[in-house]
């Protein structure tokens, strides 16, 4: 089964995920971006949903981190984010996320969106 983190500091968008999800992946749930790095560094995810704004340390930072420090280029990172301007895909591809979703989330939206990186 592949494990997904999710890094999402809202409880009520958190129980959302977990309820999509939580037949078909492994979750592994934290509340800010540093506590995402650390298990990044102790689970080796598949895949890492990101919510944006965040205490403590927020997506644009974890991003960052995860792409320069740690040198995971390869690992799929989907911005999880209530931004739905136009260009706002585009900025946070830009910032070296690999997908967006906006919110509210939309389960057949992050189905399709887990299936295009992960092939299930």
């Amino acid at each position: 089964m592949k494990n997904i983190l999710v890094i999402e500091d809202n409880e009520d968008n958190m129980d959302l995920i977990e309820a999509f999800l939580e037949d078909d992946y492994e979750l592994t749930c934290t509340f800010n971006g540093k506590e995402g790095i650390s298990s990044i560094k102790n689970q080796k995810p598949d895949l890492v949903l990101c919510d944006i704004s965040m205490p403590i340390m927020d997506g644009e930072e974890t991003i960052k981190i995860i792409r320069d420090e740690m040198n995971l280029s390869n690992l799929p990172v989907i911005a999880l984010t209530a931004h739905a301007m136009k260009g706002d895909r585009e900025k946070y591809i830009q910032m070296g996320f690999s997908d967006y979703i906006s919110k509210p989330i939309d389960d057949d939206e992050l189905v399709e969106k887990l299936n295009n990186f992960l092939g299930d």
